[in-house]
């Protein structure tokens, strides 16, 4: 195998063809969703006190002490979980009765004030050994119910001291009482959740808060979170310089021979690909990659093509790999009837995300 001349030094085009997105079909096996449901690497360092706060925010220092005060009560026996169980393990656990006062929290705010930061922190700072907590998206969550069975799901994860979901989809709403019911039968086995959530299509204020509509649609389950407000913009662009204009084709395909461990598409055949994975694998999709490199990006044509690029979008920006790209820039990437839709929440999170990961590619040109 040749050695790339990125990592020799040599800053020329190797013969060998950077692998492509669409040439992989992951399969991704049950315990490995469950092996899998830790903070991102992005933010594998993360803790409370990496997290800085917006000095013109108070909310945001308010929500650090209050979440740090959270993890520190979590230490100890598990509330319920740690009774005797039936025969082989099942059924519910016999133990004390869970602490009074609610068993969650719910960070509330735009996106970019840093909620997935201190989400991750608080999976950090509890006191309990990583087995015993999980961290996972919405999506992440549904797919390993749809993976395990709701039964086997609750009983994997009713063990645990910690539950932390990013961004709780409230879009869907078979899937919101799904989780819901999931997350019913977790407190009642002592597991303490921490969500932050999207908002419900055609709310007023959808880039800002969400409290009141996560609170209504969990339903039974409100009295059990403490909404923690987090004020702020979006830090990704506080003091940041504009995203950088796309790059030519030519320029794109140099980088991606130049660079160990880019990959190379053609943005459509990419959009094509990704309708033929199911979500829950775009993370083993991109294994390995030190670099996406795309060329021709075009507007996304539809919806459902847009939703798709949103979850490898999370994906790509959770494991820190970098974005080249040739054609229309990212903030072009939807149409206005889709910033404007149900979904613009999501929409505008990809933008910022992917605007990020453009930055951070500059550096593999030239």
């Amino acid at each position: 195998m040749s050695t790339s001349p990125a990592a020799s030094g040599s800053g020329s085009m190797t013969d060998t063809a950077p692998p492509s997105l669409c040439d992989r079909a992951p399969h991704v096996p049950a315990d490995r969703l469950v092996a899998e449901m830790v903070p991102p690497p992005r933010f594998d360092s993360v803790r409370f006190d990496t997290y800085i706060p917006d000095p013109n925010q108070p909310s945001q220092t308010e929500a650090v002490r209050i979440l740090e005060g959270f993890a520190a009560g979590l230490g100890g026996a598990h509330a319920v979980g740690g009774g005797k169980r039936g025969f082989l393990g099942l059924g519910r656990a016999k133990a004390a009765k869970a602490p009074a006062g609610p068993r969650g929290v719910y960070l509330d705010g735009g996106y970019g004030v840093g909620k997935t930061h201190l989400l991750a922190s608080l999976w950090h700072a509890t006191p309990a050994e990583p087995s015993l907590k999980a961290f996972g998206t919405f999506v992440e969550l549904t797919n390993l119910v749809g993976a395990l069975g709701f039964q086997q799901t609750v009983q994997t994860l009713s063990g645990h001291r910690l539950l932390c979901i990013d961004e709780f989809e409230l879009d869907d709403p078979g899937d919101t009482v799904l989780v819901s019911t999931l997350l019913g039968k977790l407190v009642d086995a002592g597991v303490a959740l921490a969500a932050t959530s999207n908002t419900l299509p055609g709310k007023l204020g959808e880039g800002r808060f969400a409290a009141v509509d996560f609170l209504r649609e969990i339903q039974g389950l409100a009295a059990q979170f403490r909404p923690l407000r987090i004020d702020g913009e979006d830090y990704r662009h506080r003091g940041l310089p504009e995203a950088p204009a796309p790059f030519t084709d030519e320029e794109v395909r140099t980088a991606a021979y130049a660079t160990e461990g880019a990959s190379l598409d053609d943005f459509p055949s990419l959009l094509a690909h990704l309708a033929k994975v199911h979500p829950s694998r775009y993370g083993a999709l991109t294994d390995g990659l030190k670099a996406v490199c795309l060329t021709d990006v075009q507007p996304v044509p539809d919806q459902s093509t847009a939703l798709r690029l949103v979850v490898l979008a999370d994906r790509l920006y959770d494991r820190e790999v970098p974005v080249l790209a040739s054609g229309l820039p990212f903030d072009r990437l939807f149409s206005e009837e889709m910033l404007n839709g149900g979904y613009r929440k999501k929409y505008f999170r990809a933008i910022s995300r992917l605007t990020a990961l453009a930055r951070d590619a500059k550096g593999l040109v030239g």
